[in-house]
């Protein structure tokens, strides 16, 4: 006789697997803390296997707890659209989709995006979470996030990704900065600048790094930060030089406050999708993907 798994057991394990602990997954789900270790314990008492290991206070998945953990998120993910689909007129889009995006995307193609994708499916409900590209990767990878968005390409074999739109970094300057009135920086003036740059991870980084490299040259890093904004402001304090996506400085090269220069660095990178294989990809995520393919990034 086949062991009688319930939704709600499924509901815990998801949480559990999601959270790390008994305590925050009860909270999330609104159950009492022993409703939840119960529940969670009838279920691996029902399959006759442990699903989690157990160091100290929290509960991390093992080998096999990973593998069921998409076929749960699939099978909550359908229990959602019956509902839905009961509930609603035919048709309809709604339902909630966990996206997942680095910042410079985040900050300046997705708002736009999100907000007219909304305007017309008005039950949708998009959460999006602004990272770099490492942790989108991360958040993709532990089914965290439905879809991410990165800067460049994913190298992690085990998600599916595909390019979206291409992107140009530039480097600037504060209007006076030594080297602000040259146009053209020679390979030396690259390698001997101070330069202000986004944190180790992000995609920004790794693209103008690798640009360096091509030159065979190694940059002189004054600064690593983790927002744009923060650089803007450390570049236009006279601080060093700063390599940015043109999409982030657009403004400021408009109103006089920041000033473009040109080298021989290869600055042209692809913004990609991201998503896992074994993620359920439900009609929302399937419509919110297409409608980012045919906008290809105007936001």
């Amino acid at each position: 006789m086949s062991p009688q798994v319930s939704f709600r057991q499924l509901q815990v394990f998801a949480s559990v697997a999601r959270l790390g602990t008994v305590s925050a997954a009860a909270e999330a789900l609104s159950l009492s803390p022993s409703s939840t270790s119960q529940a969670l314990a009838d279920l691996e008492r029902q399959l006759g296997v442990a699903l989690f290991e157990r160091p100290g206070r929290r509960l991390v998945l093992n080998e096999l707890g990973r593998g069921l953990l998409p076929r749960a998120e699939a099978l909550l993910d359908d229990m959602a659209g019956f509902v839905a689909a009961a509930r609603e007129p035919e048709g309809e889009l709604r339902g909630t989709l966990d996206v997942s995006a680095s910042a410079t995307v985040g900050t300046y193609l997705l708002p736009g995006l999100v907000g007219r994708f909304s305007e017309a499916h008005p039950r949708a409900d998009l959460r999006l979470r602004l990272r770099n590209t490492h942790e989108v990767v991360g958040d993709v990878l532990r089914l965290e996030a439905d879809l991410g968005l990165i800067e460049g390409e994913c190298r992690e074999p085990a998600l599916v990704s595909e390019p979206w739109c291409e992107d140009r970094l530039v480097v600037v300057a504060a209007p006076g900065h030594s080297l602000a009135s040259r146009g053209d920086l020679e390979d030396g003036d690259l390698a001997e600048a101070p330069w202000i740059l986004r944190e180790p991870g992000s995609g920004t980084r790794e693209v103008f790094e690798q640009a360096m490299r091509d030159l065979g040259l190694m940059p002189r890093v004054r600064m690593s930060l983790g927002q744009h904004e923060a650089i803007k402001q450390a570049v236009l304090a006279g601080l060093g030089l700063g390599c940015l996506s043109a999409l982030s400085v657009a403004g400021e090269r408009e109103r006089g406050e920041l000033v473009a220069l040109d080298s021989r660095l290869v600055l042209c990178r692809t913004f990609s999708l991201v998503w896992h294989p074994e993620r359920y990809r439900s009609p929302l995520w399937q419509a919110f993907k297409v409608f980012l393919v045919e906008s290809r990034g105007d936001g």
